[in-house]
């Protein structure tokens, strides 16, 4: 199936909300309020179909969290798109933008860490990632649980 990746624009966020409920349903990543996806909709990137129907088939966004690091946020494709390579076109969208922005270190927090090791990152411990945990982790309620694993990709200057 054919698809094109862009950036989300307004009448997205109710897409991006419905897909990201679902998979944290499943407990695959945290929920996102209206009003959180609004605020940082500039972050985000969807895959949307080729066909012109505007079917939002997978997302994701780029958090700027230091002035050397990103995070690969939010990355979410349909149970019935996947394998279809949308989530590295997505990935490579956010790095794409993460490098045009200056930053030269992406990273991401997944229950999938294989899909991003074929990827070129590297599993690292959370103790590498400092700003985010402080910034962001220390006030979640799975804090100091958390099952994911912590990704890092550098990139060459």
């Amino acid at each position: 199936m054919q698809y094109r990746v862009r950036k989300a624009h307004v009448q997205d966020v109710g897409p991006i909300y419905e897909l990201l409920k679902s998979l944290a349903k499943g407990g695959l990543l945290l929920p996102r309020s209206f009003a959180n996806i609004y605020e940082s909709l500039q972050t985000f990137f969807v895959a949307e179909d080729g066909l012109g129907t505007g079917t939002i088939m997978g997302i994701g966004a780029l958090q700027v969290a230091w002035e050397d690091l990103g995070e690969v946020r939010s990355l979410a494709v349909r149970d019935e798109y996947r394998g279809q390579g949308i989530g590295q076109a997505l990935t490579l969208a956010v790095e794409k933008e993460a490098w045009e922005l200056g930053i030269r270190r992406t990273f991401a927090l997944t229950y999938v860490p294989e899909f991003f090791v074929k990827l070129g990152y590297r599993i690292v411990g959370l103790d590498a990632l400092p700003q985010k945990i402080w910034a962001v982790c220390f006030n979640c309620v799975h804090y100091p649980d958390c099952k994911e694993i912590a990704v890092v990709k550098d990139f060459a200057r």
